[in-house]
């Protein structure tokens, strides 16, 4: 099993980002803390990516012409998967 490590790293932000991060972050706001709401922005932006992968990846096989598909199963799709 992975262990998790931890890696501090400094943001410096002025004006209009200093300003709207200080809106979505307090008491009454939508993340306690600054920490927390990089750490929900990263987490976005990763599974904005892989999106973008599976998108692109649909795109190339819906391209692909009709004689190119092979019928499968559920058990060689598991198969296939388990590599």
């Amino acid at each position: 099993m992975s262990r998790a490590t931890t890696t501090t790293m400094t943001v410096r932000l002025s004006g209009a980002l200093s300003e709207f991060v200080s809106t979505n972050v307090g008491d009454h706001d939508t993340y306690e803390n600054i920490s927390e709401y990089v750490r929900d922005l990263i987490r976005r932006d990763k599974e904005a990516v892989a999106f973008e992968r599976l998108k692109a990846e649909l795109t190339h096989a819906y391209a692909a012409p009709e004689a190119s598909y092979h019928p499968l199963t559920a058990a060689d799709v598991i198969a296939r998967n388990r590599v």
